[in-house]
């Protein structure tokens, strides 16, 4: 096994791009890990990689002319240059070029915009050779490849998380090996080679600086001496005891952002420090674990998917207050109740005065943000029992089970004073005026749940005709 310390050795890319602004961004990006040529020219980028024979190209479909398919085919068709992975740049909106782009010998593609961490993930994935897997031992691959099966066929990916840390600390010589979430400023060791199933462990980031370092920069950090790293300097004292003295966190990353890291902890009996085998044994790890994490991260935040189906289903996507399917459902169900029970039941019903002035005059944009705003005032003088709802384009409802006329009129005026005259967001000179209207099963002597809608639409109309901005109660 090869005990070289992992050293940093740069490999070419060439950026071909006639927009400056994407070779800046793709060269600071690119820099520190690579040494990069760019061009805004076809021509002079043949005569580039003729000259530098670089281990990757990126080339722009947007150029006139073809111009980038065309150097494409023409790198594809010369036995100098054939093997050289191609990466093809393209606008979201011309998606013929990526088809022209790989039928020209491309070996992958990315879209305008684009996220700097997975262009780095595809370029990585392409860099990576035959000679990347030379240090690994049989075992690893065998390992990894068990790995990838298990992710396949396993619904808990917890259960994966165990054995990603379980496998890695018996195929290397490791004190501990950890999968740690992040999220929030908040470190939480989710699997460990040392902890027992089902139990997590949070971490104070400030006593971690390796893991700091690697979720700021979204880099990975290896230290061959943890008594020595100058990054280590602030926890000296409770490194010093220690038996392990190297460290190896890659960071997970998904889209533009970290979801976790993957920290290793090794062993390290000679002064070489981490050897590439670990090193790239661990990278590869990784890239399973992110998948494993994102997929953990959203199997905690809802344990029941169904609930969580089913609570999108009843919710009106723009207010996120109950929809008009829910509502009539529940009230329905509330009916029921009071005619089986002989329990009381209330509704308040209101809509948004000259709400058509507001779309006509600023927009349906602006109108949408006085819709949310209206529904997020609703839902902050509701109780727990009652159930707001948006029942149509700017009309509201507040369902009030085991509520009198009287209750229901103390709520109804604790809602219209909440929401009248407040001013509309993102418009100076414009207020809010509703019309409302109250209804009582009990005390209006209500036969259906049809009924207890058309008198509180009633009573709301009453408003509006005495001359709006009020609440009416039959």
């Amino acid at each position: 096994m090869s005990k070289k310390q992992v050293k940093c050795k740069k490999k070419k890319i060439l950026i071909v791009d006639e927009e400056a602004s994407y070779r800046e961004l793709l060269r600071e990006a690119f820099r520190e890990s690579f040494d990069v040529l760019e061009t805004e020219s076809c021509k002079e980028a043949f005569s580039l990689v003729s000259l530098n024979m670089p281990e990757l190209i990126i080339i722009d479909l947007g150029m006139p002319d073809n111009k980038g398919v065309m150097l494409c085919e023409e790198l594809k068709e010369d036995s100098d240059t054939r093997e050289i992975p191609v990466i093809v740049m393209t606008s979201s909106t011309q998606k013929d070029d990526i088809l022209l782009g790989l039928d020209a010998g491309a070996s992958d593609y990315i879209t305008k915009p684009f996220s700097i961490p997975e262009v780095l993930a595809r370029v990585e994935s392409h860099l990576r050779t035959q000679d990347f897997y030379d240090e690994l031992e049989h075992k690893d691959l065998l390992m990894l490849l068990e790995l990838s099966e298990t992710i396949s066929v396993t619904r808990n990916p917890n259960a994966i998380l165990r054995l990603i840390v379980r496998k890695m600390s018996k195929i290397i010589d490791v004190e501990r090996c950890s999968i740690i979430s992040f999220s929030k400023e908040r470190l939480v060791v989710k699997a460990s080679n040392d902890l027992e199933k089902g139990r997590e462990i949070k971490l104070d980031i400030n006593r971690y600086p390796e893991l700091r370092a690697s979720i700021e920069t979204k880099k990975d950090v290896i230290i061959n001496d943890i008594k020595s790293n100058p990054l280590m300097a602030s926890v000296r004292a409770y490194t010093k005891n220690l038996d392990y003295n190297s460290i190896v966190v890659i960071p997970l990353l998904k889209k533009e952002s970290v979801i976790g890291t993957f920290l290793l902890r090794t062993v390290s009996t000679e002064k070489g420090g981490v050897s590439e085998r670990v090193y790239k044994l661990c990278h590869l790890v990784a890239n399973i674990a992110a998948t494993a994490l994102e997929n953990a991260t959203l199997y905690e935040s809802m344990k029941n998917a169904q609930e969580y189906l089913e609570e999108i289903s009843i919710r009106d996507d723009l207010t996120k207050l109950y929809n008009r399917r829910h509502f009539y459902r529940k009230l329905r169900d509330e009916f029921s109740r009071v005619e089986r029970y002989g329990e009381d039941l209330s509704l308040v019903f209101f809509d948004i005065d000259d709400f058509k002035k507001i779309n006509d005059t600023y927009g349906h944009a602006q109108g949408d943000k006085l819709l949310v705003q209206i529904g997020s005032m609703l839902k902050s003088v509701s109780r727990k029992c009652d159930l707001p709802a948006r029942v149509g384009g700017d009309e509201f409802a507040m369902l009030l089970p085991c509520t009198n006329k009287n209750g229901a009129l103390n709520l109804a005026q604790r809602i219209f004073k909440t929401i009248q005259g407040q001013g509309i967001e993102d418009l100076d000179n414009e207020l809010i005026s509703i019309s409302m209207g109250v209804s009582n099963c009990i005390d209006n002597n209500v036969k259906s749940a049809e009924e207890l809608v058309k008198i509180s639409d009633e009573a709301m109309y009453q408003s509006k005709s005495n001359g709006k901005g009020q609440v009416s109660q039959t």
